[in-house]
């Protein structure tokens, strides 16, 4: 069974958004690398939940994303594809972490999943 293991908050004025999200729930966040994009400690990683980070949002109609961790992305793209799904952002690398690609689900709902691998490049 695969599980949801991060989301993305898109905004438009991301700092603003981190003093948002660390006042009101005590988010921990640090910028990733030089990117725009700033990870989100959300809590105790012995309780249940998820981290995740804030983006710079490429657009209007730039939604929130969550992301699936799958064992084996080829496999599940594959499936996306036989069940309706459409692959809107082909296999990627994030090097060091893993195999990214994002989908749109039957209902149009974008989504992001990841095959962990260390030496993804």
């Amino acid at each position: 069974m695969s599980r949801v293991i991060h989301f993305e908050i898109p905004s438009d004025e991301p700092e603003k958004a981190q003093q948002f999200y660390s006042k009101v729930f005590g988010w921990k966040m640090r910028q990733w690398v030089d990117q725009p994009y700033w990870l989100c400690t959300t809590g105790d990683k012995s309780l249940p939940g998820i981290d995740g980070a804030i983006i710079k949002k490429r657009g209007p109609d730039h939604p929130l994303v969550n992301t699936i961790q799958v064992d084996h992305l080829e496999e599940t793209i594959t499936n996306i594809e036989a069940n309706g799904g459409i692959i809107v952002v082909p296999k990627m690398a994030v090097p060091g972490i893993g195999w990214l690609a994002f989908f749109k689900d039957t209902d149009g709902n974008i989504m992001g999943i990841m095959q962990s691998d260390t030496q993804a490049k």
